[in-house]
């Protein structure tokens, strides 16, 4: 049970950095941060950070107590 919360905010950010690294590269558009090359490293750095965040809570919550 207290893994769920971390893998699913884990998720959330992966998501949500991809949309910000497609937007910065342009291939989305309607917004501010469309075409702008900060956003691809924010977003690059956000799946980073997401995909850490849900793989260590996913390996700890395997682990023989």
């Amino acid at each position: 049970m207290r893994t769920w919360l971390p893998v699913g905010l884990g998720v959330l950010l992966v998501l949500a950095g991809g949309v910000w690294a497609l937007q910065g590269l342009g291939y989305v558009g309607g917004s501010s941060m469309s075409g702008a090359r900060e956003w691809f490293w924010i977003g690059l750095a956000t799946v980073a950070v997401g995909l850490v965040l849900a793989l260590s809570a996913l390996r700890r919550g395997r682990r023989p107590r």
